[in-house]
This record gives C-alpha cells, structure tokens and sequence, in this order.
C-alpha cells in the first residue's frame, strides 16, 4: 500500500521564497529550500511499505495552524544565566530567541553556538561547509523536507577540532501560542577528535505535560542534523515534555567518521502526538552509534518511534534500543531498520524493541528488520516485545514486602530508567523522574 504526499498549506514555492527573503538568505539556501518543497509534493508521506499500516496523523488538525516565518531576538537574550552544570544555553521561545549564552569553558575553546544569520553574519564558512554541499536530511522522507524547506528558525552548534566540553550545552525549546507552529532546523557539527555533550529541552508553556486543552492545537516540527568528524564523541540527551495540546514531529539525522562515537539518550512523556525519525549514518571504519529512546503514554497520546541505522564503513557498531509504555488509550508504534551495505565488513548491530501495556484499550506494535547485503558481520539481530507488565515479576516484589501497585510502579520505573539515567544534568534527571512519577495515578487509574 502506498500512501499519498502530504498536503500542507503552509508548505509551498511561495511561502520557502517569502521566507528566505525575509531571513536575507544567500541563493544556496534558497535552492535548498525549493528543492525541499519540490520533494514534499512528491514523496508518500511513509516510504518504507513495512510501516505504511502504521502511519497515523488523525489527531492532527494542520488547517487550524499558522506556522510563523521568522525569528527575533529577546532584548535581554545575552544576559540570561547559564544553568548549573552547562557549558552554553541555547532558548527559543516560540519564534523569540529567548537566551544565547556561551560559558568561559566554551568560548575559550572556540564553539560557536548561534542561529543561521548569526553564523551567516559571524562564520558563514561553518554553514556552507556543513549543508552548502551534502544532505544532512534524509532524501526519502516527507516530514524532513518540510523542515528543509520551510524552516523558520535555524541553529548552529559548532565544536572546533580537538576541543572537549565537559559540561552539556543546552538548547530549549518552548512550543509557541495555541494555533501557532514552528519549524526549525538543528545543525550540530564536531571537528576530527572534539568531544561534547548535547541536552535537548522541549518544554510545555506552562510545565505541565498533562494540563492543557488539546481544542487550539500548537506545533512543533524541527530537525536535529548531526556530522561527526573523525574521532569526535557527542552524547545527546533529549526529554520531550510538551503539553498535550502539541503535535510535535522531529527528524534527527547523524553522519558518524572514522572512529566517531554517538550515544542517545531520548525520553517522550508529553505532547498529543509525537512523531520521531532517527537515522544514523555510519560511514566510517569504527565508527558507533548507541541508543536509547523511551516513550510513556497514557490518556490518547500517539507516539510513532522511527529508527534506520545504515551501516557503510567497516568495523561499525550500532545498538539500539527503544522502549514504551502505555496506557489509557494511548497508542505507540515503534519500528527500525537496521540496514548492512556490502562496503560494511565486520559489522556489529542489534535493534532492540520493547512495548509494555498497562491498560485493555492501550495499543502498540514493534516492528523490527534487517537489511543485509554483506555476509562477513559480526552480529546482526534484532528482538521485540509488547506484552503487559510480568505478573511473575510482580509477584516477586510483593513477596519482598511492597503492595501490587508499589510493585507495578516499580516495574515500570525500571523498565524506563535506562534512558533516564544516562541524561547529563541531575536536575534534568529529577524533573524527568518527576513527570515519569505524576504520570502514575492516571496510569493506574486506567488499568483498574
């Protein structure tokens, strides 16, 4: 079955044109743009056939939503105070950028964090070097070239070669007003051997993922582009938890060099739909990828988990794992592509897929799959689940002394805590923990 391409009114020649004119945009990243929006008229809005049956976009109502086609500045921007533990910040607040703040640490060692017309003012060498001749998108995906092509708002994070940033740069981002959408582009470049860190923030209006009315919609669609360099290390931490009259799509891309190292680190709770893609590039020998992306939903959150890992180089690594939970009527579709090309000898790659139902009408399918063209790999598998919580495992807790529904808390926590650890700033932990902990009563509340 193939789907159709997308319709989307605020995707057109005329709206990429108005757009860039008004960001004073040089001609490449006009090309881009038309480009883009050539490609969305004709690509499906699923590509790959396995998962057509589980493309969902029902909750959203896109004729009810005016996309904003720039960015400003808030006055007080640079004086904002960087969060404790973090080497920069980086804030967008609906179409203000609300913070741009660079620490002692990374300004000595010649990071640049800015968007588009920062770095095409101040290092307009970073942006054309990075996207002025290759794609850092992926070519056969919709949602993508939406982005691409009508982009309102456009970050640049660069570490230079050889620099090391033991604290995270962090970069929020806030939903705008009730009717409103943004779209953005990301791009996070690291030099031959730089080493950072990455936390991305997407926070509701008002905090609460689980507080708002869902009658004016608000979006979210961005990018995260990735390019390592030979020998870089970049770990990224995201925690989605916009409130639940947000639709949120988001696409992040990663380019991995010679023995360039990747770990994610993702957690969703908020938002009415969520809609994720992750590609992972390895082009390099001995270059790795690590993920961890979970998602809890409850109520009739949809989140929709994409991931493709495309071996290239030799030697790759890959290891990828993706875990839900639902309940209430929630929905969760979690699929993968692990895909091994004939140049990726010695190759090293397991997808992992794992949904847990906590309620009757909670549903979920996982969808994993190989694609090998090279024989001579050192693994390459995959495993999936979607069961509810195991009753022997509940009967294990109790019999240490905690009441059923301590143990199913527990249970659950566990099964999410991987990905929860592995964010960088402990407070970010503790709010994650938080939003994970208030989900509980409602969730329980449900499966009774």
């Amino acid at each position: 079955m193939s789907l159709p391409p997308l319709r989307l009114a605020f995707v057109s020649e005329a709206e990429a044109r108005s757009i860039s004119r008004t960001l004073e945009e040089p001609d490449w990243l006009l090309e881009q743009r038309l480009d883009a929006v050539r490609r969305v008229a004709e690509l499906p809005a699923e590509s790959n056939q396995l998962f057509t049956l589980y493309h969902d976009l029902r909750p959203v109502r896109f004729e009810t939503i005016r996309t904003y086609s720039a960015t400003g500045t808030a006055g007080d921007a640079a004086e904002v105070p960087l969060p404790v533990g973090a080497s920069a910040l980086l804030s967008v607040r609906g179409d203000t950028i609300a913070a741009r703040v660079l620490g002692d640490e990374a300004r000595r060692t010649g990071v640049f964090v800015g968007t588009f017309s920062d770095a095409l003012r101040e290092r307009p060498d970073l942006l054309s070097a990075a996207i002025g001749s290759r794609d850092t998108l992926p070519a056969d995906d919709a949602f993508a070239q939406v982005a691409r092509a009508v982009w309102a708002t456009g970050l640049l994070i660069h570490v230079p070669a050889g620099a090391h940033l033991d604290d995270p740069i962090v970069l929020r981002w806030e939903a705008g007003a009730p009717g409103r959408g943004l779209v953005s582009r990301t791009l996070v470049t690291l030099g031959d051997g730089a080493h950072a860190r990455l936390l991305e923030e997407q926070v509701g209006s008002n905090g609460d993922p689980a507080g708002s009315s869902t009658e004016e919609q608000r979006l979210w669609w961005g990018t995260t582009e990735l390019i390592l360099g030979p020998g870089a290390t970049l770990d990224v931490s995201g925690l989605q938890e916009f409130d639940t009259d947000t639709v949120a799509f988001v696409n992040r891309h990663a380019i991995v060099d010679t023995d360039a190292h990747l770990r994610w680190a993702l957690a969703s709770v908020g938002s009415l739909l969520h809609k994720s893609r992750i590609d992972n590039q390895l082009d390099g020998r001995g270059a790795s990828v690590h993920q961890a992306e979970i998602a809890f939903g409850d109520a009739a959150q949809v989140f929709d988990l994409t991931s493709y890992t495309r071996h290239r180089g030799e030697d790759t690594t890959g290891d990828l794992l993706s875990k839900g939970v639902f309940s209430g009527r929630s929905r969760g579709y979690i699929k993968g592509l692990i895909e091994i090309q004939r140049s990726a000898t010695g190759t090293d790659s397991f997808l992992g897929e794992f949904a847990m139902l906590l309620a009757r009408k909670a549903r979920s399918v996982t969808i994993p799959s190989l694609e090998i063209d090279q024989p001579n790999v050192r693994r390459a598998s995959h495993a999936s689940s979607v069961a509810p919580i195991d009753e022997t495992q509940t009967f294990y807790l109790m019999s240490r002394g905690l009441d059923r529904e301590t143990a199913r808390k527990t249970i659950v926590l566990g099964f999410l805590e991987p990905v929860v650890a592995r964010i960088p700033l402990p407070e970010v932990q503790d709010r994650l923990r938080a939003l994970l902990d208030a989900k509980w009563p409602r969730v329980a509340a449900a499966a009774a």
